[in-house]
């Protein structure tokens, strides 16, 4: 993985989706910034910047990804890697369906997926040291570099969704407790019914995470 630093950027998502549709990187790749100034979220919202944080963006080519991972699966799998990367550094980071990192009961970050030119871009913001009100901080310290190159070797290892989704699968629980959105709808995930691909099944209607 080619990683390259900037002191700011307006979103290392976007800056990385042009970087792909101008043809100006070779995958794997993965852009990283002290300042992220326009950040976004889930649903759009913007995700605040604050110096000393995690503001990646990395990029695969599709027939790089685990055999049995389908696309609409991806955000969960990238995400709980980077869970189970924290759980190892001895943190108690849980992941909220989708692909929202949580301490407790306060999110510190989220992961967000898209396709650009045949290619999966992942973004993620993470609070590491510092965060607004509403949300919380990582409940370790440890060094944005450290974390990266854990987070990278993990993912190189391309471990199969199936292994992945049976570890998920058992802390799901913690979710139930919580919202996820679609089409602006709040929707509780007290009672949906989670499948084998990541998606999950409320009044008969189905939801995958990518987004």
């Amino acid at each position: 993985m080619k990683i390259y630093y900037y002191n700011q950027l307006s979103s290392t998502q976007e800056y990385l989706k042009n970087l792909i549709k101008e043809n100006k990187v070779t995958l794997p790749v993965a852009i990283i910034c002290d300042i992220q100034t326009e950040g976004k979220g889930s649903r759009n919202n913007s995700w605040y910047g604050y110096e000393g944080n995690l503001f990646l963006s990395f990029a695969i080519e599709l027939n790089q990804l685990p055999s049995d991972l389908k696309l609409e699966s991806s955000s969960i799998y990238f995400a709980y890697l980077l869970k189970e990367t924290l759980s190892e550094l001895n943190s108690s980071v849980w992941l909220k369906w989708p692909n929202d990192f949580y301490i407790d009961n306060k999110k510190i970050g989220g992961m967000i997926t898209n396709i650009v030119n045949g290619k999966l871009i992942c973004g993620v913001g993470l609070n590491l040291i510092t965060s607004p009100k509403e949300f919380t901080i990582l409940d370790i310290a440890i060094k944005r570099e450290e974390l990266i190159e854990a987070y990278f070797l993990k993912i190189e290892k391309r471990s199969l969704w199936k292994q992945i989704f049976s570890k998920y699968k058992l802390e799901f629980y913690k979710s139930r407790e919580y919202f996820t959105h679609k089409n602006n709808l709040k929707i509780s995930l007290r009672n949906v019914n989670l499948c084998n691909d990541g998606s999950i099944i409320s009044n008969g209607k189905r939801m995958y995470s990518l987004r």
